[in-house]
C-alpha cells in the first residue's frame, strides 16, 4: 500500500526511541532474512549458532538477537503462541522494513523480507513420526486472523477452503478457514528435497480447537477423525500448530517471502509423544541457518 497521508498515531504506534510499539526493534536492526520461533528461550539457541551478535531485545514475549551466521546477516524473534501474535510479529516486521517512522509514510522502494518460522507439531498421519521435520506446504487458519484483510480471496486456495468446509461439516459458529501457501522459491530453498511437505493446520487454541478434551467437552468430537481421513487432490493434512497460516497468509497479502518448518513431538494417531526434542530442534535450526 503506497499513500500520500502519513500514518496516525493510533494506526501505528512508535515508542519514544524510535521503536516500533511491541516488538521495540528499531529500522536499523531488521535483516532480510529472519527466523522466527514460538519459545524466547529459543531465540538464544539459535543464536548460538551465529558468528556474531549485533544487538538483542526483549519485550514481553518478543525477543530479539540480530548478527552473523557465516557472514550473511539474520535475526531470530520469539513471536509467542498464535495467529494473534503473528499478526503483530508481521506487521510490526513489514511496518521496520517499509515504513518511515519519521515521517509515517509509506516507501517508495518496497524491501522484501524472507521469514521461516521453525516450531513444533502434532503429527495427524501415521507416517510423521515423532523427530520427523513437516514443511507447512499449505496453512490452513481456524483462526480467522486473514479474513479481517482486504484482498484475502487473492492470496487463499478457495477451492482447497470450500472442500474442506464440506467435508468436515465445518460449524458454521467457527471462524471461517482460509488456506495460504508458503512461498514455494523459499520452500525449495529450505527443503532441498529433504523434508516431508504437508498441510498443516494452525488452530486457535491448544485443547478444545486441537481436538483435546480435559474436562471441557468438545463440540465435535469426530472433528480430528474426519481431519486426519480428508484428502483433497493429492492432499492430505499432516499435523496441527498455531502459526503458519497466518505467517503466510499475511507475507503472501504484503509481498514477503514465508513458510513454517516444525518438528513432530507428538503423534496424534499413535499418541506417541516426546518433550526431549532438542537434538532434532538444533540440527534444524543449523539446516534453515545454512539454507536461508
Amino acid at each position: 500500500m503506497k499513500t500520500n497521508q502519513p500514518i496516525s498515531n493510533s494506526e501505528m504506534i512508535v515508542n519514544g526511541d524510535g521503536s516500533i510499539f511491541h516488538l521495540h526493534l528499531r529500522p536499523e536492526h531488521i535483516k532480510d532474512n529472519i527466523i522466527i520461533v514460538g519459545d524466547p528461550n529459543r531465540v538464544n539457541l539459535v543464536a548460538s549458532f551465529f558468528d556474531s551478535v549485533e544487538s538483542e531485545t526483549s519485550a514481553r514475549e518478543f525477543h530479539t538477537i540480530t548478527g552473523t551466521y557465516k557472514g550473511k546477516p539474520i535475526m531470530c524473534l520469539s513471536h509467542g503462541i498464535g495467529g494473534d501474535n503473528i499478526d503483530i510479529v508481521v506487521n510490526e516486521l513489514d511496518a521496520l522494513a517499509n515504513i518511515d517512522l519519521g515521517t509515517r509514510q509509506v516507501k517508495d522502494s518496497f524491501r522484501q523480507l524472507n521469514i521461516v518460522r521453525i516450531g513444533t507439531s502434532g503429527g495427524l498421519q501415521p507416517d510423521l513420526p515423532v523427530g520427523s521435520y513437516v514443511i507447512a506446504q499449505k496453512g490452513i487458519g481456524f483462526d480467522g486472523v486473514l479474513n479481517f484483510y482486504a484482498g484475502r480471496n487473492d492470496v487463499c486456495d478457495l477451492d482447497f477452503e470450500r472442500h474442506f468446509c464440506d467435508t468436515v461439516g465445518w460449524n458454521k459458529l467457527w471462524a471461517k478457514p482460509y488456506v495460504a501457501d508458503a512461498d514455494p522459491e523459499l520452500v525449495e530453498r529450505i527443503s532441498q528435497g529433504e523434508m516431508k511437505l504437508g498441510c498443516t493446520i494452525s488452530a486457535n487454541g491448544f485443547y478444545g480447537p486441537q481436538g483435546r478434551q480435559l474436562r471441557l467437552e468438545l463440540a465435535d468430537p469426530e472433528l480430528n477423525r474426519k481431519i486426519e481421513a480428508f484428502r483433497y487432490k493429492d492432499h492430505r493434512i499432516t499435523n496441527y500448530e498455531m502459526e503458519s497460516a497466518a505467517l503466510q497468509g499475511l507475507c503472501k497479502l504484503l509481498g514477503h517471502r514465508a513458510m513454517t518448518i516444525c518438528t513432530i513431538i507428538a503423534n496424534r494417531l499413535s499418541h506417541d509423544a516426546t518433550a526431549n526434542y532438542k537434538t532434532a530442534m538444533s540440527d534444524l535450526i543449523q539446516k534453515v541457518l545454512d539454507r536461508i
